[in-house]
């Protein structure tokens, strides 16, 4: 892919996304590297599933109360990378972070595998666990106490939305001198510049 002034970056990454996908040896395409900080400025890096990147902003779910959702409503802005090898690529996005609408959330949550719901039900993600057998005992209790019923949606478990403000793609070339090409949103139009690697 060529890129330039006139490129779009949204369709650019929906591009490599599919390209990725279609790599059978790379696990999880949608993997991405979550960076939130503090506003003392300590960080913290996981990483997550995006499950969607259309209409400006990459879209994922969490517990709300996690390490994650704590410093998010702490410092609205998050940064995400992703990377895909062998290809040799990576993506890098920046901006601020507000919650999908309830809905969104529900809809996502009903979509998900029973056994995924509960472990999510019975979270407590981020805080101690006393052992393994704790955390097996409160999954089958869920699992009873919901048998035969649809599982809810927790009220601190939900959608993220990092809106893109900047953009970043990065082509690996064997020379090490690699392709580095940047876009940042200024109020409707995206900026373009290319960076020494």
């Amino acid at each position: 892919m060529q890129f330039s002034p006139t490129t779009d970056p949204i369709q650019a990454f929906a591009t490599w996304m599919t390209e990725a996908k279609a790599q059978p040896t790379i696990r999880e395409p949608t993997a991405m590297a979550l960076a939130t900080a503090l506003p003392t400025g300590e960080v913290h890096n996981r990483v997550v599933l995006c499950k969607d990147w259309t209409g400006g902003q990459l879209t994922f779910f969490t517990n709300y109360l996690s390490r994650k959702g704590r410093d998010l409503d702490a410092n609205a802005h998050a940064g995400a990378v992703f990377y895909w090898d062998p290809l040799f690529r990576q993506v890098k996005f920046c901006g601020p972070v507000t919650r999908t609408n309830r809905q969104v959330s529900i809809d996502y949550w009903d979509s998900r595998p029973r056994e995924s719901q509960l472990s999510q039900y019975i979270s407590r993600q981020s805080e101690t666990a006393q052992s393994r057998e704790e955390l097996e005992s409160a999954w089958q209790a869920a699992d009873t106490k919901f048998s035969g019923r649809k599982i809810p949606c927790p009220e601190h478990w939900g959608g993220y939305q990092l809106q893109i403000r900047s953009v970043e793609f990065w082509q690996g070339l064997p020379n090490r001198l690699h392709d580095r090409f940047v876009f940042e949103k200024n109020l409707d139009h995206w900026t373009f510049r290319q960076l020494y690697p």
